[in-house]
């Protein structure tokens, strides 16, 4: 009887993932049903599945029904999910008894990296410089920039990707503060962050970057009400979601103070609509969704998978397993 399956939409976005001899060693561990089951063809393989107690999924993981979980899986444990938000599928699974498991945690290593990087530069007046078309230009652009000594330094939400940001800005001489409306006093300070209103702290801050968890409470959360306290050249970061942001209000808010900047890695809708501004705006940095794990750095999740898979076997509990209590605080 087989026990463990690949769920996807997309099979491409597996066979990547799953990568380096990953995939192999899924199969490695128990009996395996032969192909890719998706949200189309459970029926072709409904036998198969009666008996399946594990499931590994990417990008492309398909939104089942209840009906769809209990009538398919009906043996169905635990969810190995090797990528960032579950969001889209998770409360159904949990809703019918199966523990569900992310490599958000993995998935947050890169984004950090690329954010702290982008800091890094545009405390140096990097990004302002791109719009200069000569070298005169470029240095006159960069002059006003104090770097990064003494900087102040502005993250929003401190779940797992704002938290590493917070770590790794302690190896430099900058303040952080952050916004978030669950972090308690005591893991502030364990951080090394100040906790500040979300409008004071893109008042004061030289760069700020958003790491909120997508949900209905935080979508379009971010409006000309923070963008317009923006410093005179301060950079907005989003390497968070696109609907956190209103389009228009930091259109707006950019046009307005030219010297402002934008390094956006997400966008709503993404890819953005043809006529957005944002396209045009010589202070924006747009870049196609690239910070988070991105070519060989996407095998990290699957090797986060398996060894979740593994504890499980062994009866050990991990770090990775999601809740319904903490999709209310999750990107």
């Amino acid at each position: 009887m087989k026990d463990i399956v690949f769920l996807g939409n997309d099979e491409d976005a597996i066979d990547r993932v799953f990568s380096l001899g990953r995939r192999e060693r899924v199969f490695s561990l128990g009996s395996a049903v032969a192909g890719v089951v998706n949200d189309s063809n459970l029926e072709e393989f409904r036998t198969e599945l009666a008996g399946v107690k594990y499931a590994f999924s990417t990008w492309g993981m398909p939104c089942l029904s209840k009906e769809e979980i209990r009538e398919y899986f009906p043996s169905l444990q635990c969810v190995f999910y090797a990528a960032g938000s579950v969001q889209a599928f998770a409360r159904n699974f949990l809703a019918c008894g199966v523990r569900v498991f992310s490599a958000w945690a993995a998935n947050a290593v890169p984004v950090a990296e690329t954010v702290f990087a982008q800091i890094v530069l545009a405390n140096k007046g990097f990004f302002h410089t791109l719009c200069g078309r000569t070298y005169e230009e470029k240095l006159c652009t960069a002059r006003p920039f104090a770097g990064n000594f003494a900087a102040d330094v502005g993250i929003i939400g401190t779940g797992m990707i704002g938290s590493l940001v917070a770590q790794k800005l302690k190896t430099l001489d900058v303040n952080v503060f952050a916004f978030d409306a669950f972090l308690s006093d005591e893991r502030a300070k364990s951080l090394g962050v100040k906790k500040t209103e979300l409008c004071e702290l893109f008042e004061r801050c030289d760069v700020i970057t958003n790491h909120l968890a997508d949900n209905e409470a935080t979508r379009g959360m971010l409006g000309y009400d923070c963008f317009s306290r923006m410093k005179e050249r301060a950079v907005f970061i989003n390497s968070g979601r696109g609907r956190q942001v209103k389009e228009e209000d930091l259109v707006r808010a950019l046009a307005e103070v030219p010297t402002r900047f934008a390094v956006l890695d997400v966008t709503y809708p993404e890819p953005p609509a043809a006529d957005s501004p944002l396209l045009k705006m010589k202070n924006v940095l747009l870049t196609p969704h690239i910070d988070g794990s991105w070519g060989n750095e996407v095998v990290r999740m699957a090797d986060c998978m398996i060894e979740a898979f593994l504890a499980v076997r062994r009866g050990e509990s991990t770090t990775c397993e999601v809740t319904e209590h903490m999709l209310a605080t999750m990107a």
